[in-house]
């Protein structure tokens, strides 16, 4: 049976590390993905929510052009793509959709919808387009699309979001673990 899985983007089919190299260069840090314990990354610059939101719009069209694909994602997607439906649905701005389509296409994934929200809140384009299913790296995000749309979620597992999930909310370390998860999920094998 065909389903419609709900897929984020940033930190999900992207390498969650991806941000870490630019923060480095422009605030002179050394830090790797395991120094990143929480999803604001402004206090860990030391520079206000302003500023860093000033330097993320100047600089996020070069981070989104060049963001590494997820080891296992690219795989994983093309054989859900080839039986399922694939919605994208992500917190980028909506002015990034031609660089985002472009970004698939140069990783050759495939889509069947990509939603750029503009926002954190995915619930409105979750429940709007009947999707069955959700991967995301948010861990709010997960907790809400679950709670409120009733649907699993897969949280891809990160030093920013190790808080407690509830149950409904499975945590995975890579694209293999959802793989997995996922074709258990599609034969009725979860709980």
């Amino acid at each position: 049976m065909k389903k419609r899985f709900g897929i984020d983007i940033d930190g999900t089919v992207t390498c969650p590390a991806t941000i870490v190299p630019y923060i480095n260069r422009a605030f002179g840090l050394n830090l790797t993905l395991n120094d990143v314990k929480q999803y604001d990354l402004s206090p860990l610059v030391n520079i206000t929510d302003e500023e860093f939101a000033k330097w993320w719009l100047e600089n996020e069209a070069e981070i989104y052009a060049n963001s590494p694909i997820a080891e296992g994602a690219q795989t994983t997607l093309s054989e859900w793509g080839k039986q399922h439906e694939l919605y994208f649905i992500s917190a980028r701005n909506t002015h990034l959709v031609e660089l985002t389509k472009k970004w698939f296409k140069e990783h050759n994934i495939k889509y069947d919808h990509i939603e750029l929200t503009g926002t954190h809140d995915k619930v409105e384009s979750v429940q709007k387009y009947g999707v069955d299913i959700f991967l995301e790296d948010k861990h709010d995000n997960a907790v809400m699309i679950h709670e409120e749309c009733g649907i699993p979620v897969l949280l891809f597992d990160t030093p920013y979001n190790r808080d407690p999930v509830p149950r409904g909310v499975f945590r995975v370390k890579n694209w293999f673990e959802a793989k997995l998860w996922v074709d258990q999920w599609l034969k009725g094998n979860t709980k």
